[in-house]
């Protein structure tokens, strides 16, 4: 694994740019400059992105995608772009509980919104979906909750619909418009139950659809599924993904001259896969396309930075970007393979008054700006990349309350992050829990926090979060002296433990532990030294190379007095579809009813992404 800066990593690439991008594959010249596509362009959990054009009207010139948010809310994340490298958030589709109340009962980390498709269309902006129940036998029709969003202005949250619903016993659902005036639903039927893209007439404003009708099979991979099309030159072109979504993941095509089929499938399938590669990045599927101003085509893909051994991507599924040659006539567009850096011809160039992406009511930050140094006093209401698990219960949260101005409380949750059922569900009570995408392979994250546990099990702490069945927690917690799995003096050395240690009864304890799918280091637990107990504690995670992770503690603004508890390898948060969240949480593990107990107060929150690993 080499680990390069941005620049040396452009340098390279450039030295092997293929002689058929230097002139434009539509026949006009372009720009001497070629252009470098760094990837992923939406690190972290961001996985099957859904991107379009906006042509017209106020966001005229822009890019806009979404991607999938599982159980994660905010759900289905918006992000805008004018040059295809800058991308901000500017909101959330899901953005509150009464368009989708059925997200707050899902079961299992792997259910959920999954795969959205984005589209403009007479000038109104469509998001269609699935919350799928993904505990339910794959033959019961209500495992899968198609629906579908509309909005006239995606950067204003209340525009955003609520979910109208539509019957079809599958997923990762799309609309299409045909020129007929017809509109049609495509989607992936429940692959364990019988694989096949199909196909029905829908009204989108009510739901009502019509007869659904198998249109393709695919090219005999595992789960065909993902399904977009696109009609150009009298031909319906249909992009699908196929092979599951591990390794073997691929992106295929076919055609008809019928949107109903039959489709044949194009010759050099896959079109885009980097199965049986050695590349960082693997996973490579479930794809989109588009263009911009002047006619260039662009693909956008999920993929996961884990190499072949696909053991450690703690970001899971992640936005990449890719030129697509589709010149004026030919059979199938022909898509450039997936990479850490990618030439290209010139990417979109805007004015310099279309540079900006405008703020909405609910927008975040471009998606590669750190927290430097979060404070919570400048505006009410969380920052908008800040995410929950589920819907969070308002009753937990405060920003800058009276008691504590300028710091974030969390009231305790009766649930810790494991929750019920071996970490599967949680139900309407909620986990107090908030936090942020990881982003960068290197990381540092930290908070400052007052914390004053009153009764047994009172913790709170930071978490590197995954799943509920799958997270790292290192907190502060209230347990009975004679607790500790180790001394305070061999982990924090020159300082003695609490003196109610030595007396018995209840003493604050640091606690590392852990749940997986694989082991995980044993839990840590050590008497909180005498002179911390009741200032001002910093929590600090910090990725320190491609596969591990360090937790560390200290007083609060003394640096050289932090002291690392225990590494942990991030192949115990590299699992299924979503990607790890760094944040707080605070809980009285189980001992008392929600919201009752001690508080914990955030004072001070730090993101600093310190490199990427892309080759």
């Amino acid at each position: 694994m080499i680990f390069l800066p941005t620049t040396l990593l452009a340098l390279a690439s450039c030295a092997l740019l293929p002689t058929a991008l230097a002139s434009s594959p539509w026949g006009h010249p372009t720009s001497n400059r070629n252009s470098t596509i760094h990837n992923p362009i939406l690190p972290g959990f961001h996985p099957d992105p859904s991107c379009i054009f906006i042509p017209d009207g106020v966001h005229a010139q822009t890019f806009l995608c979404a991607s999938s948010s599982f159980n994660a809310f905010p759900g289905i994340p918006l992000h805008a772009s004018v040059d295809l490298q800058n991308w901000k958030l500017i909101g959330h589709v899901l953005n509150r509980p009464s368009q989708l109340p059925r997200l707050a009962e899902t079961n299992r980390s792997t259910s959920g919104i999954w795969a959205p498709t984005l589209r403009y269309h007479d000038k109104t902006f469509w998001l269609v979906t699935t919350l799928v129940d993904d505990d339910r036998p794959k033959e019961d029709s209500s495992r899968w909750d198609n629906v579908i969003f509309k909005a006239k202005d995606p950067w204003d949250p209340m525009s955003w619909s609520k979910a109208v619903h539509f019957e079809f016993e599958g997923y990762d659902t799309e609309p299409f418009w045909d020129a007929d005036g017809k509109t049609y639903i495509n989607g992936a039927h429940a692959w364990q139950v019988g694989p096949a893209i199909q196909q029905a007439e829908v009204n989108l404003e009510t739901g009502e659809v019509g007869e659904w009708k198998t249109i393709w099979n695919g090219t005999g991979g595992m789960a065909p599924e993902g399904p977009h099309i696109y009609r150009r030159d009298g031909w319906y072109y249909l992009l699908a993904a196929e092979g599951g979504t591990g390794v073997d993941h691929m992106v295929t095509m076919a055609r008809s001259r019928s949107v109903h089929g039959p489709f044949e499938a194009n010759p050099a399938n896959p079109v885009l896969t980097n199965a049986n590669t050695t590349s960082l990045f693997q996973t490579v599927g479930h794809a989109d396309l588009f263009a911009d101003a002047s006619g260039n085509y662009w693909g956008v893909a999920l993929s996961t930075r884990s190499g072949p051994s696909y053991l450690n991507y703690p970001m899971g599924r992640e936005t990449v970007l890719t030129p697509v040659s589709w010149p004026s006539g030919s059979d199938f567009p022909i898509w450039s393979p997936i990479s850490g850096t990618t030439s290209s011809w010139p990417l979109p160039n805007p004015s310099p008054k279309n540079k900006k992406i405008p703020d909405g009511p609910m927008s975040g930050p471009y998606i590669t700006e750190d927290d430097h140094t979060t404070t919570f006093s400048n505006k009410p209401g969380l920052p908008a990349h800040f995410t929950h698990w589920r819907f969070p219960n308002p009753l937990h949260y405060a920003v800058s309350p009276p008691e504590k101005k300028g710091t974030l409380k969390l009231n305790p949750s009766k649930l810790n992050l494991t929750g019920l059922e071996n970490g599967n569900y949680a139900g309407a009570q909620g986990q107090s829990f908030v936090g942020r995408r990881q982003q960068d392979t290197l990381f540092r994250y930290a908070i400052d926090i007052d914390f004053v546990p009153e009764k047994e099990g009172d913790e709170a702490g930071v978490s590197v979060f995954l799943t509920q069945n799958h997270h790292l927690d290192l907190g502060v917690v209230l347990l009975p002296a004679g607790s500790a799995t180790t001394s305070t003096e061999s982990t924090f050395p020159g300082h003695n433990s609490s003196s109610t240690e030595e007396k018995g009864g209840l003493v604050p304890h640091v606690r590392f532990r852990g749940i997986s799918y694989i082991p995980v280091p044993e839990p840590v637990v050590v008497a909180l030294p005498e002179y911390w107990v009741g200032g001002s504690l910093t929590l600090e995670i910090k990725a320190i190379n491609f596969t591990h992770y360090a937790f560390s503690v200290g007083p609060a603004g003394r640096r050289s007095e932090m002291q690392t508890v225990v590494t942990a390898s991030n192949a115990a948060v590299s699992w299924g579809f979503t990607g790890t969240i760094l944040g707080v949480y605070c809980t009285s593990n189980g001992r008392r009813e929600n919201g009752v107990g001690a508080p914990v107060y955030v004072r001070k929150w730090v993101y600093e992404g310190e490199g990427q690993f892309r080759d």
